[in-house]
């Protein structure tokens, strides 16, 4: 997909989930409240040191705490604010929160109702697809010509890198999450 801007797109810093290797999906209350760790924030210093040298215009970020916090991180080496928006959400898991990684796996990748079905009360990618374009959209009309760091969660990047990559379908999609290296690790970068 051709754009106006050019994109750097961030995940968060490491948590405690990742740096345990907790196979649990977040909880209602650590969707909102959880925190990165000192590995994190080292990870994103060395990233925003990186930044440095692609002369970042602006820097947009999920208002999630762990984002929150790694946006701070990136704003303050790079000395420029941050505009928070709540489309650069996680993902809402609904009935799926605080439960086993392998059931969302199951009915996401395996089962591909990732873009068909939504768990009750939660999102499915479409539901991310739609608002992460609509940010997209909107930042596309107002400015051209930029360096765009988007610090986000990883299924929300994901979908928005695979979207700018010209993916379409399930298959196209899946194809991007385990071929192309399109979902990042926590604290990864991908320049589009």
């Amino acid at each position: 997909m051709e754009t106006k801007n050019k994109y750097f797109l961030l995940r968060h810093g490491q948590t405690i989930y990742q740096k345990e290797n907790r196979n649990l999906i977040y909880s209602d209350d650590e969707y909102f409240s959880l925190e990165i760790t000192e590995e994190g924030r080292k990870r994103i210093k060395e990233q925003a040191e990186e930044l440095e040298n692609k002369k970042i215009d602006l820097i947009f970020s999920s208002p999630l705490l762990r984002a929150k916090q790694s946006a701070e991180i990136i704003s303050n080496v790079l000395n420029l604010p941050v505009a928070y928006d709540k489309r650069l959400i996680d993902m809402k898991m609904g009935e799926l929160a605080g439960k086993q990684t392998s059931i969302f796996k199951d009915f996401f990748v395996n089962k591909k109702l990732g873009l068909l079905s939504r768990p009750k009360g939660g999102e499915n990618w479409v539901d991310i697809l739609e608002r992460m374009t609509d940010f997209l959209d909107d930042i596309e009309n107002k400015y051209e010509d930029k360096n765009i760091l988007i610090i986000s969660h990883g299924e929300p990047l994901w979908l928005l890198a695979a979207y700018l990559n010209g993916a379409k379908t399930v298959d196209e999609f899946l194809v991007t999450r385990k071929k192309e290296k399109l979902y990042p690790l926590t604290g990864d970068l991908i320049e589009i």
